[in-house]
């Protein structure tokens, strides 16, 4: 298969997984439901909503929910062209695979954003999600509530006392509760900022390994040149 066509299936995988988990979760979980991963306390699904940024982060402005949609849509056609022009250069396929993942999440809470708040009813405790209920959705175009359900509570502790502002506070780690789009996100950054050295490394050109290679009359001639000298003595 070629580059560009693994490129592309590796966006419409994660695009199918995110988009397939959220409705699943929209629609069969009431909103801050929870369940254990394996029965495990620290790997759960945990269904919330954010209007804002990944891993729960919001905009505290009234316009704040439109600029950001607009901002991923502005996002998303910068890295559709820079990827294009990735594929065109044929760059390091781990650099096309980590833009890849960083574009397919953005598309995939872009979606969010977009359409959930037309084609659903809004999500309340005790009350599950409907698709393309007949007084119409919970929100307008771009408008759009982003569904998050991975939540990692891996440990919980106390600051020590010395520490300045929050000393003495409790803390849990990790506590946002994220989507598979961010963590597509996540890991194409990481990838990027971990394998930069060989991602971004410019392979000497072969015409330049050639001309600095010894010419076989060269090296004849440096063979030759003992033996002149010694018929001359």
């Amino acid at each position: 298969m070629k580059r560009t066509g693994i490129v592309i299936l590796v966006i419409f995988l994660v695009l199918l997984l995110d988009q397939s988990s959220k409705i699943w979760i929209k629609t069969h979980m009431e909103y801050g439901e929870y369940f254990k991963i394996f029965n495990l306390d620290w790997a759960r699904i945990h269904f919330v909503e954010n209007p804002g940024m990944a891993f729960g982060l919001e905009l505290e402005v009234s316009y704040g929910k439109l600029l950001l949609s607009l901002f991923r849509i502005v996002a998303v056609g910068f890295l559709i062209y820079y990827l294009n022009l990735l594929i065109k250069a044929k760059s390091n396929f781990g650099l096309l695979i980590s833009f890849a993942l960083i574009l397919a999440g953005a598309m995939g809470n872009i979606i969010d954003s977009a359409f959930y708040g037309m084609i659903f009813s809004e999500s309340y405790p005790g009350t599950l999600a409907r698709i393309f209920p007949s007084e119409g959705g919970y929100a307008s175009f771009l408008h759009g509530k982003v569904v998050d359900m991975l939540y990692f509570p891996l440990f919980s502790g106390t600051y020590p006392d010395w520490f300045p502002l929050i000393g003495g506070r409790p803390f849990l780690f990790f506590k946002p509760v994220f989507n598979v789009a961010d963590s597509a996100i996540t890991s194409g950054v990481l990838s990027i900022i971990l394998f930069q050295r060989s991602f971004f490394a410019t392979p000497m050109p072969i015409e330049d390994t050639a001309s600095k290679a010894p010419k076989p009359e060269d090296e004849q001639s440096s063979n030759d040149e003992p033996e002149a000298n010694a018929s001359n003595t």
